[in-house]
């Protein structure tokens, strides 16, 4: 088997690079994080795949002594961290023996300085070509499934599950090129990154982002198995839409719109929230919806009214009619569970692949989030559990005039648009935004009025594409600094309505952070924020603006003291659908032979203990399920503690840029890229993420609003 040196590796990759990156200062004291000398990956104890040999312990040892010995004690850390990563992941079957591991290690070291810069330089580049293309071309077959663009064809299904990218993996280990990164950007444990971090540089911090790359070694078939398991999920809640019309009572009469059709959960959320301002028949309608949104969590809901519009129903009594008789129905048979499982047994297979991170659970926090799930879980009990939620509770109820019900969880009176009847909004973003041309050319408005100079505007809007969603919407980022992002959201042939203008806004804010952590940040490798909840905390802080930029000014002289209360109860509400979906899946990993009934009663049974530990004392009521009508549990598995942990970061740094310009600061906060969380937070607000902000502001403004 050949043995590709590092003159090998320079030739195979593509030449050239457009942006020569800044040198490293040489330093011969500076050693990045202290290691201890141990033989774990990540400190888990590693456990050989059956089919896979393990190097010998005995070799590494022998292979880190001759590197030291060759390139100085002061590379000492990085050749053991280097060597333990590279031979946990070394599969002698494909790989080579020992001895051409031992070879490879001798050839491809290389010691801290402009060669090792070079190949960063370069491996950067490289990257982003690879990233940014696969990116692209997931974009473009996925849109026939994603976008109005006509009928979706069996095939254009197909095309959307599939993933080029799913060899990427399996190719970067097979040609070696993985097992160079690892032996030369080692990578670092989340402990490690939090105590050393604030001592490196910009490209210190770039090369351990490197290091992030290659932590495991999934095979493309299993890459290629979760991402059929997601695609399939995300196409069932994509489709998942309830022909509001149909929703009768009693009487048999409906008190919605012939043509509302509404996905779930998102657009029947929009819709309950936006019933507050309906003061003759709002509560009924919430009635009903909250009916139809139960139904869909026990999956007593007639398979008849899912995307179909040609039968009457009666959720709250479960009926269903065909013109104006009763008839039978058959139930949907636990299909929602059935993806979730689906999405588990996916994502299970790659556990044994993942040395580091050894469960989806650990990839999701450790990995992913940069947060550990006990740090996450404290925080949010810490809020959930606060004597403040049964104030803001019954601050809530004396503005209702009645008593709380369940799916005041979502209450929306605290902010100002809740007043204003969602038709005339929608008259106006109708008039405004006839089409995705029309959201997209008033980009550069938009933005200027949130402080951005009209060059920037111009240049983010050129950087930006809007779709018409047939989900709720989305925002898919660029890769490459030669692509765009894309913008989605629902555009009826009428127009944008409001439900579509307040998405709009809010993936808007994800659109322009995708943009500046793209373009404005020094190394490709350190693009992005920490995690997904700070793309969140964006979008929210755009989100909130919308009446604003829609140009409805905000007279109440109560409003800070309104959106502190707000946003309290916003956290409240999705901390406690977080905790469930936590605790779901360390239900789903302490019973993986689980089929979907069981799952689906588990759902129901979490979903029901959560809510009596948290929401019970405020709301009077036990045993609700609807902490679990949250579609992101079923097609974006462990996405949900995201929000959350984005509405902290959102307060954190509304609290800082109050009476500031927020372009400037946003841009100034963003070009910090992928730090990890908490050392971006200090960055941007001087301060770790914590509840205590949003708790003190709580106490306040509940002495202020009556």
């Amino acid at each position: 088997m050949k043995i590709i040196s590092i003159s090998i590796l320079l030739l195979i990759m593509v030449a050239g690079c457009s942006k020569k990156c800044p040198s490293l200062e040489k330093n011969e004291e500076k050693q990045g994080p202290q290691i201890k000398k141990d033989t774990k990956f990540h400190g888990e104890k590693i456990k050989p795949r059956q089919d896979t040999k393990k190097l010998p312990h005995a070799l590494s040892e022998k292979i880190i002594k001759t590197l030291i010995s060759k390139h100085g004690s002061r590379e000492t850390l990085r050749i053991r961290k280097g060597v333990i990563q590279a031979s946990s992941l070394w599969n002698p079957a494909v790989d080579g023996d020992s001895k051409i591991f031992e070879e490879f290690c001798d050839k491809n070291f290389i010691p801290d300085g402009p060669v090792r810069e070079e190949l960063f330089t370069r491996m950067s580049r490289n990257l982003e070509i690879v990233y940014g293309n696969s990116n692209r071309i997931r974009i473009d077959l996925k849109a026939p499934v994603d976008v109005e663009i006509g009928k979706i064809l069996p095939v254009d299904r197909l095309f959307a599950a599939w993933n080029m990218a799913s060899h990427f993996i399996e190719d970067m280990y097979s040609s070696k090129i993985a097992f160079i990164t690892v032996l030369n950007f080692p990578n670092y444990t989340l402990e490690e990154k939090k105590s050393s971090g604030t001592n490196w540089t910009r490209l210190e911090w770039a090369y351990a982002r490197l290091g992030d790359v290659f932590t495991s070694r999934v095979p493309s078939s299993v890459k290629q198995g979760i991402e059929t398991a997601f695609t399939q999920a995300d196409t069932y809640i994509s489709s998942y839409n309830i022909f509001m019309n149909n929703v009768i009572d009693e009487k048999f009469e409906s008190l919605f719109p012939v043509g509302m059709k509404l996905i779930t959960h998102w657009n029947l959320r929009d819709e309950l929230k936006s019933r507050y301002a309906d003061k003759t028949n709002g509560f009924k309608a919430q009635k009903q919806i909250f009916a139809v949104m139960k139904r869909i969590i026990d999956q007593t809901i007639p398979v008849d009214v899912i995307n179909k519009n040609n039968a009457k129903w009666d959720p709250v009594n479960n009926k269903l009619f065909h013109d104006k008789k009763e008839v039978k129905f058959t139930t949907e048979p636990d299909t929602r569970y059935e993806y979730l499982l689906k999405n588990f047994i996916a994502v299970k297979t790659e556990d044994q692949y993942s040395p580091g991170y050894p469960t989806y659970i650990k990839r999701v926090f450790d990995r992913d989030l940069e947060y550990t799930e006990t740090e996450i879980e404290g925080l949010f009990v810490k809020l959930v559990s606060s004597p403040l939620a049964k104030e803001v509770g019954k601050l809530i109820e004396k503005r209702l005039g009645r008593k709380l019900e369940p799916f005041d969880i979502w209450y929306d009176g605290f902010k100002t648009r809740s007043s204003i009847p969602d038709k005339e909004l929608t008259a106006e973003t109708r008039k405004k935004y006839l089409s995705a041309a029309a959201f997209h050319a008033d980009m550069p408005r938009i933005l200027t009025h949130l402080g951005f100079t009209p060059e920037k505007a111009t240049f983010i809007q050129s950087r930006i594409t809007v779709d018409p969603s047939r989900g709720a919407g989305h925002a898919w980022g660029s890769e490459m600094r030669t692509d765009k992002s894309h913008l989605r959201t629902r555009i009826g042939p009428e127009g944008m309505d409001y439900k579509g203008y307040n998405i709009a806004i809010h993936e808007l804010g994800h659109n322009v952070e995708q943009t500046i952590t793209l373009h404005d940040v020094d190394y490709y490798l350190m693009k992005g924020v920490p995690n997904t909840a700070f793309t969140e905390a964006w979008a929210f802080i755009f989100q909130r603006r919308d009446l604003e930029l829609l140009g409805k000014k905000e007279t109440d002289p109560l409003r800070q003291h309104l959106a502190v209360l707000d946003n309290f109860w916003s956290s409240y509400e999705i901390m406690g659908v977080s905790l469930v979906d936590m605790k779901v899946w360390r239900w789903l990993y302490a019973n993986p032979n689980a089929d979907k009934t069981k799952l689906k009663n588990a759902v129901i049974s979490i979903a029901k203990e959560v809510w009596n530990l948290y929401f019970a004392p405020v709301f009077g009521v036990k045993d609700q399920t609807i902490l679990a009508i949250y579609s992101h549990m079923i097609d974006y598995p462990l996405y949900l503690p995201a929000y959350p942990i984005g509405h902290l970061a959102e307060f954190q740094i509304e609290q800082h840029i109050h009476g500031k310009n927020i372009g400037t600061e946003m841009t100034r906060i963003c070009s910090q890229g992928r730090l990890v969380p908490d050392l971006w937070m200090k960055g941007a607000v001087n301060n770790a993420l914590s509840v205590d902000p949003t708790l003190k502001a709580t106490t306040e403004a509940l002495k202020n609003v009556k």
